[in-house]
């Protein structure tokens, strides 16, 4: 048997120690949940109601970590994944999960993650699919390390668990076809010049307009229903294009449905939902703590002959200072980064007290720690509708529709 790391602890289970254990729900990090005898065990790509076997490999103060070797009986919604390197790559975690039940499972964590967290308890709307549930992703990012002998050795992702461990990707069954296109010709050219290469890099895909662009500073444009956007090729644009009118018009909907005349759209970047927002309000304002992401607004504004849309820069800490519409006319659209906003912020935004708030985020469980800041600064849950930006792996999109008390 191999010998355990140094710091194993050696109880409940011995180090790598066979355990059989039914599956009773998941993570929303995409693990199996499973109990003997009360003591929980986390074992990924393991699916609810299947029976397994699985090696130990870590104990925790209150639950252990195992590797999956065998379904003994296995869930009626597992399915054969499309990706060979499913489960050995860590860019997916549901590919053996039927996609009907994957939007099941992400509308039921949200739920879940709503009452262990605030302590609500509250009907979460059925997940959204996309249109496409295979080759979406207009945007991939493989990684190498620096060469070996003057030859690069994997170009892809990170394994599955681990924090430096590459796996070699020469296709990505998520990724857009233009990319997977153009994959073997990029690989090829960064093996060529592996002597250029001092240490690792990160390669830029991004499919846009017909082509697939590599340089970060390069300008890329995405169109949402009638809208073109511009942008920078390595900056952030949400990377599934095809669920993107679906998904904006939803947020239009929510936060036109009070009868607000204005919207202030509070991370705006390069105005996905202020402009695709504009034709619901009398006026719109954009800010940024980003002047650069606030000049792409400001021209695609201009190149979509939008002239009711105002974008400016703020600093974090007076984000609101030059915003004069009246509060009770006035929806906030916010879609911070995954770590969420910040209490200053969340300060100022129940302190210019809108009549109607429409939370974007890509991270429920940092939204939900925000919810609780807004529930006690005056805001009550009114609809919360998860979106699936990206099948087959544990990541959504959920949108959190607030109203003042």
């Amino acid at each position: 048997m191999q010998r355990p790391p140094k710091k194993f602890v050696p109880v409940p289970f011995a180090y790598h120690q066979e355990i059989e254990m039914t599956v009773d729900s998941l993570t929303n990090l995409g693990s199996g949940i499973g109990r003997i005898d009360g003591w929980v065990v986390f074992v990924p790509f393991s699916l609810p109601g299947e029976v397994v076997k699985a090696r130990v490999y870590r104990n925790d103060k209150n639950c252990s970590h195992a590797d999956l070797v065998e379904v003994l009986v296995p869930s009626p919604d597992r399915v054969q994944p499309q990706c060979p390197l499913f489960g050995e790559c860590g860019g997916c975690q549901y590919q053996h999960l039927s996609y009907e039940k994957q939007l099941a499972w992400k509308s039921r964590q949200v739920e879940e993650l709503l009452k262990h967290m605030a302590g609500i308890v509250f009907p979460v709307n059925p997940c959204m699919s996309t249109p496409q549930i295979w080759n979406y992703r207009s945007k991939i990012t493989p990684h190498f390390e620096k060469p070996h002998n003057g030859e690069i050795g994997e170009i892809g992702f990170l394994a599955n668990g681990r924090r430096s461990q590459l796996v070699d990707v020469p296709e990505c069954k998520i990724a857009m076809d233009e990319i997977n296109a153009a994959l073997p010709r990029i690989r090829e050219e960064i093996r060529a010049k592996a002597h250029s290469f001092k240490r690792g890099s990160t390669v830029l895909m991004r499919a846009t307009e017909g082509r697939v662009e590599t340089d970060f500073k390069a300008t890329a444009a995405e169109k949402v229903g009638s809208l073109r956007f511009e942008f920078l090729a390595g900056d952030f644009f949400q990377n599934n294009p095809f669920i993107l009118p679906a998904f904006t018009g939803h947020v239009a909907k929510q936060a036109s449905a009070g009868g607000a005349k204005f919207l202030v759209d509070a991370y705006c970047g390069s105005g996905l939902f202020a402009l695709t927002l504009v034709g619901n309000f009398e006026k719109v304002a954009g800010v940024e703590v980003s002047e650069t992401s606030c000049q792409w607004a400001r021209n695609n504004a201009a190149a979509n002959g939008i002239g009711n849309a105002n974008f400016m820069t703020a600093s974090a800490e007076a984000i609101f200072g030059e915003i004069d519409f009246p509060k009770d006319e006035t929806a906030v659209v916010i879609d911070p980064p995954r770590k969420g906003c910040t209490p200053e912020f969340l300060e100022q935004l129940i302190a210019f007290h809108p009549s109607r708030i429409v939370y974007v985020s890509c991270d429920p469980a940092t939204q939900i720690r925000d919810l609780k800041q807004l529930s006690e600064g005056g805001y009550r849950l009114l609809e919360v509708q998860p979106f699936d930006l990206f099948p087959h792996t544990r990541h959504l999109e959920c949108v959190m529709t607030l109203v003042r008390d």
